[in-house]
């Protein structure tokens, strides 16, 4: 029987008794219309109850499935950060590089070389080092980099750097093993807005994050690098970027000249303050330098050293081979006065008189000929008066090109080209000689790689041969240089094996 239905005559009774129906209201109104009333209002009870009971059991579902829904997003979550970890992009990363080779000469010895072996070396003047490089050199960069919950990132960076030019396994009494970056950055911050929404801060001792070189002569462009902090990328305009950032570099002790003392012993920092500007391709970079006392010292020739400097730089990095077709190219202009007159490495020598002045240029690009043939040509120059002594001059030239021809998808051949005029008075500053020739070398270098495709494509091992020749009259430059020293005279050969890999 359907629960709904009160047919029996105790249900009608007690359906009576609860609503209190009077005998006379009754009589008024049938039995049968007032039962059938009681009936549908128990039958509406009823679906108000099964509904309600619906709706608890939609809404429970409901947060079931919102919380499958945050467990899905915490998934989700967690696999992102996983790709960060594996992409470097949070957490540890390695990163490397190394040289390392014989370089043996046509004696059976190892030879002399490097890049900055010529007399116009030690001011900056680098040659082509396809096949002219004698040492083995390794930097290992371990960094750390967090990411917070309100988005803030950092990054805490180490690096560790050894040279030597010993061939031994063990070589701890002849390394030059040394800490050459130590900092922390901070990037992303909430709190930085308007012009420094995406800028980054830093301190402590690094590389700064804008150099860059010439990588066939060794040689930076603009090197700045030392102890300090700073900010990047201030969005000063639309087309407008800046960092501000000051280094400071230690000159080494010396004896200060003073009537008053004169076996006084001091030291100095030479600060340099550096404003560094993109407009859009364009570089304008400017630095000031002050080394407190630096002028009281004699540098030799009767000459007293510089307490301040001033450097700039205006370069262009193109996007393409100097407008012609695919590839890339890079130019500087750079000038400086006092300490700034070593215009590579800012602030770095100490010894330059405070009427020294300098100007270099540096040109380079790289671009493919045919599919198979790419072609690297730069050119490094600088023109210096009054550098350490009054009235020396440095004029140097460096024309350098790298070809290569890629014949298999592992093996390539490497050619490289290098020139350099050389024209120097040093007006006898620490026993130099005036000298005025040039120096020629020639590479050839079959290279096997995992994978050809390009100048920056590393791991690479190559053998190579190299001949290099230069006037007689640059062996007289120096009694402390290579040239001149015994067997190292001009038209000389060198052949040897290296490897080279960076990632």
């Amino acid at each position: 029987m359907d629960k709904m239905t009160f047919k029996t005559p105790l249900a009608i009774a007690i359906a009576a008794a609860s609503l209190g129906v009077s005998g006379a209201a009754m009589a008024d109104t049938t039995m049968e219309e007032r039962l059938a009333e009681l009936e549908a209002r128990i039958i509406a009870a009823e679906q108000r109850a099964v509904a309600a009971e619906q709706r608890a059991a939609e809404a429970e579902q409901q947060r079931a499935a919102t919380a499958d829904i945050e467990s899905d997003a915490e998934i989700e979550e967690r696999l992102a950060r996983v790709e960060r970890y594996a992409d470097g992009e949070e957490g540890f990363s390695f990163n490397v590089y190394a040289r390392s080779g014989l370089l043996i000469g046509e004696d059976g010895k190892s030879a002399e070389g490097g890049p900055y072996v010529t007399p116009a070396g030690p001011e900056g003047g680098a040659v082509g080092r396809l096949g002219n490089e004698p040492d083995t050199y390794a930097e290992a960069i371990l960094n750390y980099r967090m990411r917070f919950d309100n988005g803030a990132k950092a990054l805490y960076r180490t690096m560790i750097a050894d040279g030597t030019t010993s061939s031994n396994d063990w070589t701890g009494g002849e390394s030059d093993i040394n800490v050459r970056q130590v900092y922390a950055e901070f990037s992303d911050l909430p709190s930085f807005t308007g012009a420094f929404e995406n800028a980054s801060i830093w301190a402590g001792k690094r590389f700064d994050r804008d150099n860059f070189d010439i990588h066939w002569l060794d040689s930076d462009v603009v090197f700045l690098a030392g102890t300090g902090g700073g900010i990047y990328d201030m969005q000063l305009a639309n087309n407008w970027k800046s960092n501000l950032s000051i280094y400071g570099r230690s000159f080494a002790d010396f004896d200060v000249v003073s009537s008053e003392d004169p076996g006084l012993e001091g030291n100095t920092d030479n600060l340099i303050l550096t404003s560094n500007n993109y407009f859009g391709n364009w570089q304008w970079m400017v630095n000031g330098m002050s080394a407190a006392d630096n002028d009281t010292r004699d540098i030799g020739a009767g000459q007293e050293a510089a307490e301040n400097g001033f450097h700039t730089m205006v370069a262009y990095h193109g996007d393409s081979f100097f407008g012609m077709g695919e590839g890339s190219y890079k130019a500087a202009v750079l000038h400086g006065q006092g300490l700034g007159a070593e215009t590579k490495n800012i602030g770095a020598n100490g010894d330059l008189t405070d009427d020294a002045n300098s100007t270099r240029l540096a040109l380079y690009g790289t671009t493919y000929l045919a599919p198979k043939w790419r072609i690297a040509p730069s050119v490094l120059a600088e023109t210096s008066e009054d550098r350490f002594a009054e009235g020396d001059s440095y004029d140097w030239a460096t024309l350098n090109v790298r070809l290569a021809n890629e014949l298999t998808e592992n093996f390539e051949m490497q050619y490289e080209a290098s020139y350099q005029m050389i024209d120097i008075d040093p007006q006898g500053y620490s026993d130099r000689n005036e000298v005025d020739g040039d120096y020629t070398k020639f590479t050839i270098a079959p290279t096997f790689k995992p994978e050809v495709g390009g100048f920056w494509q590393r791991p690479e091992i190559r053998l190579f041969a190299t001949w290099s020749d230069w006037d007689d009259e640059l062996n007289d430059y120096s009694a402390t240089d290579s040239f001149g020293s015994d067997e190292f005279t001009g038209s000389q050969w060198a052949f040897g094996i290296q490897s080279e890999v960076w990632f």
